[in-house]
C-alpha cells in the first residue's frame, strides 16, 4: 500500500479519542483538500510529451487532507507561515470556497456540499470577520445599512423598531457610539472598522465565528483591544472561534488549543498550555524558539535550513523534510499521520512515533 493510501486508510479510522472528540464537536473537517488550476487557456496547456501533443495542468494544493475537530466553547487558533493554507481553510470552512476533496459537517450535518440557497440557514449560525478592515465594509452603505443588512435577511419577518433596537445594542457591545450610524467606513479608523465588522458578525447572534486574522493588519495599541472585545463576546455569547493568525503571542493570550499548519498540512494540535511549554513536532518548536523574549529563558533559536517547497509540487513523504533537522529514509517516503500522545497533543512526525524526538 502507498503512503497517501495509508495515510487516507488512518484518517477514516479513527481512534477511540477521535470518536469521543467528534461528538463534542460543532465542527469537523475530513480529509479536506483544495487545489488551485495554474494553467492559462487551452493552448497554454498543452505540451510534447513522447512526440505527442498532451494537455499538461498545474495546480497549486493550497490544504492537502486536513483533519480538524472544534469543540463547542472552544477557540482553536490555526497557526503557521505565510502561504501555508490557514486563510483557505477559514474560506472553505464558510463556503466561500468549493474544497476538492474532503468533508465539513456542521453539528453533524454535511454543509460542504450544499448550495448557496441550502446553505443560507447555517449563515445565521456561521459567521466570519475578515482580515481587512478596510476592504469588508461596503463604502457605498453607512454603518447602520450595514449592520441592518445581515438582520433584513435573516430576519425577514422583523419590524424596523426590532431591527433598530438590535442594530443599537450590537453597537453597543463593541463599543461604538449608536449616534454614528449614518456615517460611512471611511470616516472610521482601522480598529473602529473593525470594531463594525465584529458588530456586523455578532448582529445575527451566531454561534460559530471564523476569524481571519482580524487584527493583523491594525496598530499594536488596538490589537488588544480587539483581542479582548473578541474574548468577552466569547464568555458573554459561549461562541466557538476558529481563529486564523500568525502571532504566535497571540495565539498564547487567546487560544484554547492551537492547530499548526505547514504547507497545507496539520502537523501538531495541542492545548494552548501544552503547545508552548512542551511543542513536539520540529517545525512548532522552529516556531517557538523564533518568538522574541526579553528573558534570558528563551529557547535556543532553531535556524532551519533548506528550501522552502513550493505548493505547485510537493515532495514526497513528509512535506517537512527537506528542512527537518531530524529527518530519515522514512520521512522522505512515508506521509506521517497525526497521532495521539499520552498527554492529548495529536504529533504528525516520524521522529516523534519512532522516540527519537
Amino acid at each position: 500500500m502507498s503512503a497517501h493510501a495509508e495515510a487516507i486508510t488512518d484518517s477514516h479510522n479513527p481512534t477511540p479519542r477521535q470518536n469521543e472528540e467528534s461528538a463534542d464537536s460543532l465542527l469537523q473537517i475530513r480529509d479536506l483538500k483544495k487545489r488551485f488550476s495554474l494553467s492559462g487557456d487551452f493552448l497554454d496547456q498543452l505540451r510534447f510529451k513522447g512526440g505527442k501533443l498532451v494537455r499538461h495542468q498545474e495546480h497549486v494544493h493550497a490544504i492537502n487532507g486536513v483533519n480538524l475537530d472544534i469543540k463547542r466553547g472552544e477557540a482553536l487558533c490555526v497557526v503557521g507561515e505565510s502561504g501555508c493554507g490557514k486563510s483557505t481553510v477559514a474560506r472553505t470552512v464558510m463556503g466561500l470556497l468549493t474544497p476538492t476533496e474532503g468533508e465539513i459537517r456542521y453539528d453533524g450535518s454535511r454543509i460542504d456540499n450544499l448550495s448557496s440557497r441550502q446553505l443560507l440557514p447555517y449563515r445565521k449560525r456561521m459567521q466570519m470577520i475578515f482580515q481587512n478592515p478596510y476592504a469588508s465594509l461596503n463604502p457605498r452603505m453607512t454603518i447602520q445599512q450595514t449592520l441592518e443588512e445581515p438582520l433584513r435577511l435573516h430576519h425577514p419577518d422583523w419590524k424596523r423598531p426590532q431591527i433598530l433596537d438590535k442594530v443599537e445594542e450590537v453597537m453597543r457591545s463593541v463599543g461604538i457610539d449608536p449616534d454614528w450610524g449614518k456615517r460611512f467606513g471611511h470616516e472610521f479608523s482601522g480598529g473602529q472598522r473593525q470594531r463594525i465588522a465584529i458588530a456586523r458578525a455578532l448582529a445575527v447572534d451566531p454561534e460559530f465565528i471564523v476569524a481571519d486574522e482580524p487584527i493583523s493588519a491594525l496598530d499594536v495599541s488596538i490589537q488588544a483591544q480587539v483581542l479582548n472585545l473578541l474574548m468577552e463576546a466569547q464568555q458573554e455569547r459561549n461562541l466557538t472561534y476558529l481563529f486564523i493568525t500568525h502571532d504566535l503571542a497571540v495565539v498564547e493570550h487567546f487560544g484554547t488549543r492551537v492547530a499548526v499548519m505547514y504547507l497545507g498540512t496539520v502537523c501538531e494540535i495541542a492545548t494552548t498550555a501544552t503547545l508552548f511549554d512542551k511543542p513536539r513536532h520540529p517545525y512548532t518548536q522552529a516556531l517557538l524558539s523564533a518568538i522574541p523574549r526579553l528573558k534570558d529563558d528563551r529557547p535556543q533559536h532553531i535556524r532551519l535550513t533548506g528550501e522552502v517547497p513550493t505548493p505547485v509540487n510537493l515532495p514526497s513523504g513528509c512535506v517537512f523534510h527537506g528542512r527537518c533537522p531530524h529527518a530519515n529514509a522514512r520521512c522522505k517516503q512515508e506521509i506521517p499521520v497525526l497521532q495521539t500522545q499520552d498527554d492529548g497533543t495529536r504529533v504528525a512526525c516520524h521522529a516523534v512515533e519512532e522516540g527519537r524526538l
